[in-house]
């Protein structure tokens, strides 16, 4: 039986870093045992924020590959600035009160003259060469992921001019991402954008999304079926690991400007203050890109003769850090907007043996998802004794050597299985043809 061909449309691919690669590379890597053919088209010179060689050789020999140029305006605009244009595509984005006007301005570009994002330049000459591929070739199904979210648009042109099935999966939501007020979006180009998102949640046939909270927020703005597929672990190879001697505290990613934990640089300066041998072994391990003011704030609690700040690293060298250190950091942004992001490092947390200690809203998925596979403990910014309380006992099982996490329930996060969840949808869409 020949298996499947899908054409998968995504922005990010090896050698891309960060998060937002780890999805589809894992997806692609195990479609073929669900009989599924990917073929993957991706943009032939990105601009891509984070670089990581490494996960170049992840790629599976058996996956087609295909490549068209993308003009971005990252490129034209770093001549006015570059460090404010690196800044900016890779999400540091600066206070608003603290904001340079070069800042300012690109922000307003970016905002309002290019909708939905930066990259929709490639959205014509891609729909024009996708479907003569797709004549060719002989397929009938499309997947496209965002962000960024101009790749929806193309799946929603394809399927109207060549009627193919489309299913569009959202990494992260459109309008209602923490970063959109950032934007100093005008009224139409609200509006516009908007009217993009309906348009294409109502067009596909099929929408997928990382999150329980999305999804409810979505089925407000389409009746079109949509299913929750997360992030996952894969079984990485690293060499065996031996725990950090120090009591490490390690957060693995970016910390950018808005998810600053004041409440935890709070507890951390007590603790050090307060108990000798706390401070005697404590460590604040930072591995990824941190924003200025986050630094600020760990000087100002006195705390950065603690600090080890790794920077950037590549993904096999993270999950390393993630297995050495006694004690894993999850932070997100206190608002209601980040509820349903469910950062992908929280499954390879979840398999590091390592307790996590999160931060963020309340009723929040990674809330759910640590309290149901007894992975960690998640506390709201107001939760100071609480936090304080956790960090004690930790520290306690550490001092005794008894600090580990106890996971039940990991086996449907793993990347094989969501796959396999990635695959029944792919064939009932197209059974429905």
């Amino acid at each position: 039986m020949d298996k499947k061909k899908v054409l998968i449309i995504s922005y990010y691919w090896p050698p891309a870093g960060g998060p937002g690669v780890q999805r589809w590379l894992k997806f692609v890597k195990y479609l073929p045992e669900f009989n599924v053919a990917p073929i993957v088209y991706i943009p032939s010179n990105p601009n891509y924020p984070l670089v990581d060689e490494t996960l170049v050789d992840e790629v599976s020999k058996e996956v087609t590959i295909i490549k068209q140029p993308i003009s971005e305006p990252y490129k034209f605009a770093s001549f006015l600035s570059k460090k404010n244009t690196k800044s900016i595509s890779k999400g540091l984005i600066t206070e608003a009160k603290k904001q340079s006007l070069m800042e300012r301005l690109l922000l307003l570009i970016r905002g309002n003259f290019f909708i939905p994002d930066a990259r929709k330049s490639w959205v014509k000459p891609s729909v024009k060469y996708l479907s003569t591929y797709i004549q060719d070739f002989n397929i009938d199904t499309v997947i496209t992921t965002g962000p960024p979210h101009s790749l929806h648009l193309i799946g929603m042109q394809l399927k109207r001019k060549l009627g193919v099935k489309w299913i569009a999966d959202f990494r992260d939501p459109w309008t209602t991402i923490g970063y959109h007020k950032e934007l100093k979006l005008t009224q139409k180009a609200k509006q516009k954008h908007i009217r993009l998102e309906r348009e294409v949640l109502q067009t596909a046939d099929q929408i997928i999304v990382t999150s329980s909270v999305t999804k409810q927020e979505f089925q407000e703005k389409t009746n079109q079926p949509i299913t929750v597929i997360t992030n996952g672990y894969d079984v990485e190879k690293t060499e065996a690991v031996s725990l950090d001697t120090k009591f490490s505290l390690a957060h693995i990613g970016s910390l950018l400007a808005k998810r600053n934990p004041e409440v935890l640089w709070n507890v951390l300066q007590e603790l050090t203050e307060e108990n000798e041998e706390f401070a005697k072994h404590f460590e604040l391990k930072l591995v990824g890109a941190v924003s200025e003011n986050i630094l600020k704030s760990i000087k100002l609690y006195r705390l950065s003769d603690y600090l080890c700040y790794v920077g950037y690293v590549s993904h096999n060298e993270a999950i390393k850090f993630q297995k050495e250190s006694q004690v894993l950091l999850l932070i997100e942004i206190d608002s209601e907007e980040t509820k349903c992001i469910i950062p992908g490092k929280l499954f390879e947390y979840m398999v590091s043996n390592r307790p996590i200690v999160a931060l963020g809203p309340k009723g929040s998925d990674v809330e759910k998802i640590i309290v149901e596979t007894n992975t960690g403990n998640y506390f709201s910014y107001q939760d100071y004794d609480q936090l304080k309380n956790i960090l004690l006992k930790h520290f306690t099982a550490f001092q005794e050597q008894k600090l580990r996490s106890h996971a039940i329930g990991l086996q449907k996060y793993s990347r094989k299985e969501l796959t396999r969840k990635l695959a029944d949808v792919i064939h009932s869409v197209s059974f429905n043809h």
